[in-house]
């Protein structure tokens, strides 16, 4: 399995896949800013990139919702981190979820190449559905870390990400004005509870 504390030179790493999942609010940017910046700290060359749709805290930086930053590069297509990755030991993709479906095979380009590629994204989208590809990521990874929001109804670890305001968009960027994190029961009663329409 691939390791963060893999430091070998270009010359003897072996590529790999990690993918940071959850729900909104568990910590998954947090968790890749933490291994990036780890890389860095080891001298590696690094480079990590978001959707340009993601202009919520910075249009250029990767922002977790602590405040910890990182500087990042906007892509409006998975195909564009294939041309901007060259001479790179670790590559960092934040919201993996709203890339298209050709970020699978890029990942797995990269780390063909000896890349270290970590992706951070959610797992399920605000109706609980896998979202975009990230079961797809998930599968071919050599490593998984799933991360937990608590639950803001009962303080169990948290399932998913409820929308709290009205809208079928599957992309809806927005904070804690427009989502919360629930458990699983808690996500279920509120779901009837919307569906009744109190």
């Amino acid at each position: 399995m691939f390791s963060e504390r893999d430091t070998k030179g270009p010359s003897q790493r072996r590529g790999g896949i990690e993918v940071v999942c959850g729900s909104m609010f568990s910590g998954k940017t947090e968790e890749l800013i933490r291994r990036m910046k780890r890389a860095q700290f080891a001298k590696q060359r690094v480079e990590i990139f978001k959707p340009a749709i993601d202009v919520r805290y910075s249009v250029a930086d990767v922002v977790s919702h602590d405040k910890n930053v990182i500087q990042s590069t906007p892509v409006d297509s998975s195909q564009q981190i294939l041309l901007l990755a060259d001479d790179i030991d670790v590559v960092g993709v934040d919201e993996a979820q709203f890339f298209d479906m050709g970020i699978v095979d890029v990942c797995t380009q990269l780390a063909a190449r000896g890349i270290r590629v970590i992706c951070a994204g959610l797992d399920m989208d605000f109706k609980g559905v896998p979202f975009g590809p990230m079961p797809a990521l998930m599968a071919i990874a050599e490593d998984v870390y799933k991360t937990h929001a608590i639950c803001v109804h009962c303080g169990d670890l948290a399932y998913v990400s409820h929308r709290l305001v009205a809208s079928d968009k599957r992309v809806l960027l927005g904070e804690t004005d427009s989502y919360e994190p629930l458990c699983r029961a808690c996500y279920m009663k509120a779901i009837e509870a919307e569906e009744e329409g109190l």
